[in-house]
């Protein structure tokens, strides 16, 4: 018997959903994302007599290579269904390369309005090669979404940014696959934290999957932000937020408010992480568990690894005596979103002769 085929997020999980039999589903068959365990990161977590239990989210593996094609897979359907024919959104890179595929597929037009010189070479050129209209913005993301809404308000046009409801929607069926593949909710489930849309998304997935008998336990939701773009943490918005993980260079975001009521009821808590963590982090998962993700990716991880050296995760799993602490790193998008800091970060390759002897030299063999 062949097995199964996945057909897309909407049609396994269209219960949980607001979809109709009148809604047209625009699919790239996204989601079934992977979940990894990590035993390297594990091993460098401090949790007393507590075990760490460590898995990777790997949104990377969706179509346009991040968790953006859970939420635009539903945003495009439904705005098919609403009759559209153009789509917009401001981005620093990811949600535009999902909207500009999703766009495609529905045979609709997308603009993409993106702040001047904050995208990564790979986002924009997946933006560009799906037929998208992007324009350049002088100002930063928050500037870019402002103008966004107001397009929305003014012009025939579906804003598909995380403000639009049906993304978060989407979103929230990363939460239903780890209850899934793990057979229960995670003890602690770390985000990276940019416009907090996806930490809003995840909480409402769990708290669903638990009133849908999925799950009989709720995660404490861990947010974390890059220090140079942290208005969640600071308190206040960041007129000129800085940081290399430009997926998370937000300085005012969309979902305040829902995050940090995720935060709140979950009992979990947001912090900043230095763009050095942040790197370091980047390396210690490509280089000790094989998996390569954008940099914004890799502040679930630095968050993780900052809360273990300040004895927070010793203090959290003090209860459990020798039991197992399960944790789980959300890596939103793909490491070849920004192949200009892979290869910063690494040597470049020597040049040698075409002899075994040239060989041997460099690998000092």
């Amino acid at each position: 018997m062949r097995p199964r085929r996945w057909t897309g997020l909407i049609r396994r999980w269209g219960r949980y959903l607001p979809v109709s039999a009148r809604t047209p589903v625009v699919t790239l068959d996204e989601g079934n994302t992977d979940l990894v365990p990590a035993p390297a990161l594990a091993a460098e977590l401090d949790l007393g007599r507590a075990r760490a239990e460590v898995w990777l989210k790997i949104e990377g593996q969706n179509p346009t290579g991040s968790f953006k094609d859970r939420g635009m897979t539903l945003a495009v359907s439904k705005a098919a269904e609403e009759g559209s024919r153009a789509v917009l959104c401001a981005s620093t890179g990811n949600t535009s390369a999902s909207a500009a595929a999703y766009a495609a597929r529905a045979g609709m037009k997308c603009v993409v309005l993106l702040p001047k010189g904050s995208i990564a070479l790979g986002k924009l050129a997946q933006a560009l090669v799906h037929g998208a209209t992007a324009l350049a913005v002088e100002g930063n993301f928050d500037d870019a979404l402002d103008m966004a809404r107001q397009a929305a308000e003014r012009f025939p046009i579906t804003l598909v940014n995380s403000v639009n409801p049906y993304r978060l929607q989407g979103q929230k069926t990363g939460a239903f696959e780890v209850v899934e593949q793990l057979g229960g909710a995670p003890d602690l489930h770390c985000i990276p934290v940019g416009n907090a849309g996806n930490i809003s998304a995840y909480w409402m997935g769990y708290r669903e999957a638990k009133e849908h008998g999925l799950s009989r336990t709720l995660p404490r939701m861990l947010g974390f932000q890059a220090a140079g773009a942290a208005p969640l943490v600071r308190g206040h918005r960041v007129a000129n937020p800085k940081t290399v993980a430009t997926a998370i260079k937000i300085g005012n975001p969309a979902s305040w408010d829902l995050a940090v009521a995720a935060l709140k009821e979950s009992r979990g808590r947001v912090e900043a992480v230095t763009d050095a963590a942040i790197l370091k982090a980047y390396l210690l998962l490509t280089r000790r568990e094989g998996v390569f993700c954008e940099p914004a990716s890799a502040a679930s991880v630095a968050g993780l690894l900052r809360l273990s050296r300040e004895g927070w995760l010793r203090r959290a799993a003090a209860g459990r005596g020798r039991g197992v602490v399960r944790i789980v790193c959300v890596l939103t998008g793909h490491g070849l979103k920004d192949p200009d800091r892979a290869i910063a970060l690494s040597p470049k390759p020597k040049v040698i002769r075409p002899d075994l002897a040239s060989l041997a030299k460099a690998l000092r063999w």
